[in-house]
């Protein structure tokens, strides 16, 4: 008659099979998840890189039209008081304008800081600790 193997034996090996099994998984898993995401930013760079130079491109042009409105602003101010004053009292304005919003960006930039997200970190280092506590286990 042939000699069993133990139940021991036999969960050792499978388990040992398992784990290295479960390691060639997860190596796998991570490859194609990075090539899934390389693809995935590679398509949306793209995008992107098209977006933004249209979008330059339309700052450009909302520029000389502002331009055009401030030329036609000084020449209908010109027509009650001298051409100097109206570029004068246009110029005030436009800076005027241009310290308030600076004024409110700086608030802005102040309240975003510092540049790290912190919630991520904070659920990343919860995530490892339960890493660590689950193979102490």
């Amino acid at each position: 008659m042939p000699e069993q193997a133990t139940p021991a034996t036999t969960t050792q090996s499978s388990a040992g099979e398992l784990v290295q099994q479960l390691a060639e998984q997860l190596s796998h898993l991570v490859r194609d998840e990075m090539r899934l995401a390389q693809a995935e930013m590679t398509r949306k760079g793209t995008l992107a890189a098209k977006g933004l130079a249209l979008f330059g491109g339309s700052g450009l042009v909302a520029a000389y039209g502002m331009g055009c409105l401030l030329a036609a602003a000084i020449a209908g101010l010109a027509t009650a008081v001298p051409v100097w004053l109206a570029a004068l009292i246009v110029g005030g304005a436009l800076l005027a304008v241009a310290g308030v919003a600076a004024l409110v960006g700086r608030r802005e930039v102040a309240d975003a800081t510092p540049l790290v997200p912190e919630r991520t970190v904070a659920s990343l280092k919860a995530d490892a600790e339960a890493i660590t506590e689950g193979t102490r286990r």
